[in-house]
């Protein structure tokens, strides 16, 4: 399915060649929103007087790049922690913004923001505003870059993977940053009863009571509820099936999947690897 989203960071010269290079992106249209001048001008908008970002329309396949993916990319090439300002471009023009258009691209850029902040060392100043009128860049700005030869002015300003990296074991990483799969019946936690909670093993974040975990036969650690607004729940396409990735809210990291053949009430079976879990044990 196509989707369109707005993302502002910096000179839009920059921001339009890192998309265009980004499978699943259909197509870009580097232009000015977030303002009250209508049909602005580029020397308009350089006045830092009509409230207008230099922006980039982005039309995805959400198949092939999810909306936090496409997050992951903006995050990573910009510093979102400058108001106003990206290197030597300063003024409200170059402010780091993201226009949605649907309330799930709003929820998605939301929980980003909470994500990046587990990395960065000053807060994050990113707009996340609903779009309203987008109006498209002189055509002399359109595809700039390629059409000089030149390659993005934006680059890799942080990178996400290098510190979880560093961070993970070589099994946890690969579990949860490039969702793998840990054996059947072979994580600590398949056949494990005590009483207490299990956190996020990357970022710490608290995830299910042990009062939730029910013994499975399928080889993973089962749980049949997650506690509140810990987990994510996103459309996993990979090896031709269409599957429930459970993700961590706060880090987005990889946990297992979601099926609906629970043996209690709530009819939910989380399966979940135990890599991507840390158990805290019930104080007394």
């Amino acid at each position: 399915m196509l989707k369109e989203i707005i993302l502002a960071a910096g000179c839009f010269w920059g921001v339009q060649a890192v998309f265009d290079n980004t499978p699943g992106v259909i197509s870009t249209q580097a232009g000015y929103t977030g303002g009250t001048l209508e049909n602005p001008t580029y020397e308009d908008v350089c006045t830092d007087a009509t409230g207008h970002a230099e922006a980039v329309k982005i039309i995805y396949d959400d198949k092939k790049i999810s909306t936090d993916e496409l997050l992951d990319i903006f995050f990573t090439s910009h510093d979102s922690t400058t108001k106003n300002r990206q290197g030597p471009d300063i003024g409200s023009q170059y402010r780091s913004a993201i226009f949605y258009t649907t309330p799930e691209q709003a929820e998605t850029a939301k929980e980003k923001i909470k994500e990046y902040s587990l990395f960065l060392k000053n807060p994050i100043v990113t707009e996340v505003v609903k779009l309203e009128k987008f109006y498209p860049a002189e055509e002399y700005h359109q595809k700039y870059f390629k059409k000089q030869g030149r390659p993005s002015c934006h680059t890799n300003f942080f990178d996400k993977e290098k510190f979880w990296k560093e961070k993970l074991s070589k099994e946890r990483y690969n579990i949860m940053r490039k969702k793998g799969t840990e054996k059947p019946f072979s994580g600590k936690y398949v056949n494990f009863d005590e009483k207490g909670v299990y956190r996020c093993g990357a970022c710490g974040q608290r995830l299910f009571a042990s009062d939730s975990k029910f013994n499975t036969q399928c080889g993973w650690p089962g749980f049949d509820k997650a506690m509140p607004e810990a987990v994510k729940i996103r459309k996993d396409y990979s090896h031709n099936m269409i599957r429930d990735e459970v993700i961590c809210s706060r880090c987005g990291s990889h946990l297992g999947h979601l099926f609906d053949d629970g043996p209690t009430k709530t009819g939910k079976r989380f399966c979940i690897n135990s890599q991507a879990l840390d158990f805290e044990k019930e104080k007394k």
